[in-house]
């Protein structure tokens, strides 16, 4: 595997947003501080239709910083996944990083997520919040997700232990690859089932995670958990 540290790399953060009007302008600042030697980083902000103040925030901070933001907005709210694909039909770099908009994910972990693609030991990377054990997961989250992780490595033959997690790293050729098409939050089983049917292997590292409740914005419910189990089986079976 070829490695990307010998000459500089750019690397794409794509910020899927809607209504984050209380923490994007915060999770952008520390995004921009991130420094990761010898690599470049373009911002890319889509507003999903966001209704509150968002996307007054968005086009301030790419005032700002006209350089490393680029802004996208959507008209009507379509979903994380049609944010994700926006943002990977504008991204430049070698390298594509999904970065959430609110404050569960760290920012400050780049260097480690990024470690083994510019090493040239990976091409796909993601952030398991299970792997540390510090992480506040409330149980319900926690035997949810085991339970879909599970799944997906009996389904897809991975070896994961955190699918849905919201930090997913690719050399950009492997995500352009691949032929996306969800809308919403199953954008996690369908790049991971995707990946594994392409054999790509997905390496896991150690992240820290601060999780939030529906009353401070978390948007993801039940109902999305039915739509991933659909999403797997659709995906090994059907498509």
């Amino acid at each position: 595997m070829s490695t990307l540290s010998a000459a500089p790399a750019k690397l794409s953060i794509i910020i899927p947003t809607y209504n984050e009007a209380a923490t994007i302008a915060q999770i952008v600042l520390r995004v921009l501080r991130v420094e990761v030697p010898g690599v470049e980083k373009e911002i890319i902000i889509v507003d999903d239709g966001s209704r509150d103040e968002s996307a007054a925030i968005i086009d301030e901070l790419q005032a700002q910083h006209p350089d490393q933001i680029k802004t996208h907005h959507s008209l009507i709210n379509l979903g994380k996944g049609a944010a994700i694909r926006l943002g990977l039909f504008f991204a430049t770099g070698d390298i594509v990083l999904i970065q959430d908009a609110d404050l569960e994910l760290s920012p400050e972990e780049y260097p480690l997520l990024l470690s083994p693609i510019l090493s040239g030991q990976a091409s796909v990377v993601y952030g398991s919040r299970f792997l540390n054990s510090s992480n506040g997961v409330p149980w319900r989250s926690r035997l949810a997700n085991r339970f879909l992780t599970s799944l997906t490595n009996v389904l897809f033959g991975g070896r994961l232990t955190d699918m849905a997690t919201a930090y997913k790293v690719f050399r950009s050729p492997v995500i352009k690859s691949l032929p996306l098409r969800s809308a919403r939050f199953e954008f996690e089983p369908e790049v991971t089932a995707k990946l594994l049917l392409a054999g790509h292997q997905i390496n896991e590292v150690p992240i820290t995670y601060t999780p939030r409740g529906a009353t401070h914005g978390k948007k993801i419910g039940w109902i999305d958990g039915i739509e991933y189990l659909y999403t797997l089986f659709k995906y090994r079976w059907l498509a």
